[in-house]
């Protein structure tokens, strides 16, 4: 492993916070490098029992000896952003690029009222307004913030020496290759794109330094918000399946479909993913449920994963099977 970019394939919420915390333990990076939007998502990471909603810290913090980046594509909440670094102890390992831009409580506002609120149905997070203002170019940087005069760094530069050294890199992602800006179902969509170039692009490594493009797949698809959904349940029969979820960031329950096997496809194509990581096969499948190993699944679960891999033309390298960071196996 050295350059790895981690992306979710449908519309966020698949575990891309189980997946990145697992690969940064396991194969124990030394750089992880969050890109995408901003504290509009919310990434969820359980280690040792104990469960942690991310917005805005890389969720490599499970690995103690892992430099935490945040790319300059990242829009950033200084309350939220130093709350987390705060609460996870992560003071000396943080980095942060001054290019960033900066969510001012202007911008939450503007989210909370209007055609964002009342059409689209955003976080109300002040995401989109500030990336405007960034397109405006009179977003404020986050240079300017004197309570980030300790972290602020070179991410591109950081990242770049790193692989020239060898090192592992894992590049962390957010939202869903579907409510990309312009590759998801436009307007329900989220203000940038988030797919794996633009995670590239983010944070500073040129398409040429990746290797590996791991693509989250969760067993069945939920989305939170307005937007066409294929195959969406009642909330009843949601429940009833097991795929009742509430959004980490807006507690909102989850629309909820069963796995679509064409737009993962496309997501394979659209974001050049080498390998798929399958999560929450144990909700599909509870008799999976803590299975560490590909020979332990039953007879369905194993149909299930095959013909994902027969269907989209990459193989299910990881899978998970509950919410710890280790319920997982790994077929790499």
């Amino acid at each position: 492993m050295a350059c790895t970019v981690v992306v979710d394939g449908f519309f966020g919420d698949g575990g891309k916070g189980k997946i990145v915390s697992y690969l940064a333990v396991a194969d124990d990076v030394t750089v992880c490098a969050r890109g995408g939007v901003g504290p509009n998502a919310g990434h969820t990471v359980v280690k040792e029992g104990v469960t942690y909603k991310l917005r805005m810290v890389p969720c490599g913090f499970v690995n103690p000896r892992t430099r935490l980046l945040i790319g300059p594509g990242v829009t950033v909440n200084p309350e939220v952003l130093l709350k987390e670094v705060d609460e996870l102890g992560v003071e000396d390992r943080l980095g942060l690029d001054p290019q960033c831009a900066i969510i001012e409580p202007r911008h939450i506002e503007e989210d909370r009222r209007g055609h964002l609120k009342e059409k689209i149905g955003t976080t109300g997070t002040g995401t989109g307004p500030c990336n405007a203002d960034r397109a405006l170019r009179v977003a404020k940087m986050a240079r300017e913030v004197p309570e980030f005069k300790g972290f602020i760094t070179d991410v591109p530069a950081e990242l770049n020496d790193a692989l020239e050294m060898e090192e592992p890199v894992l590049l962390e992602g957010t939202q869903g290759t579907y409510i990309s800006l312009y590759h998801g179902t436009y307007p329900y969509v989220t203000s940038n794109d988030v797919c794996a170039s633009a995670i590239c692009s983010d944070v500073g490594v040129g398409p040429t330094r990746v290797d590996e493009v791991v693509l989250v797949l969760k067993s069945y698809v939920t989305r939170v918000g307005a937007g066409y959904l294929a195959g969406e349940v009642s909330m009843d029969e949601a429940k009833r399946l097991g795929w009742d979820e509430y959004g980490t960031v807006t507690g909102r329950q989850r629309r909820a479909a069963p796995f679509n096997f064409e737009l993962a496809k496309r997501a394979v194509m659209l974001n050049g993913a080498t390998q798929i990581a399958l999560t929450k096969l144990d909700i599909l499948y509870p008799e999976c449920s803590g299975a560490s190993d590909f020979g332990d699944l039953d007879q369905e679960a194993v149909a299930f994963v095959e013909k994902i891999e027969d269907h989209v033309g990459i193989p299910v390298t990881l899978i998970g099977t509950g919410p710890g960071v280790k319920e997982i196996i790994d077929r790499r």
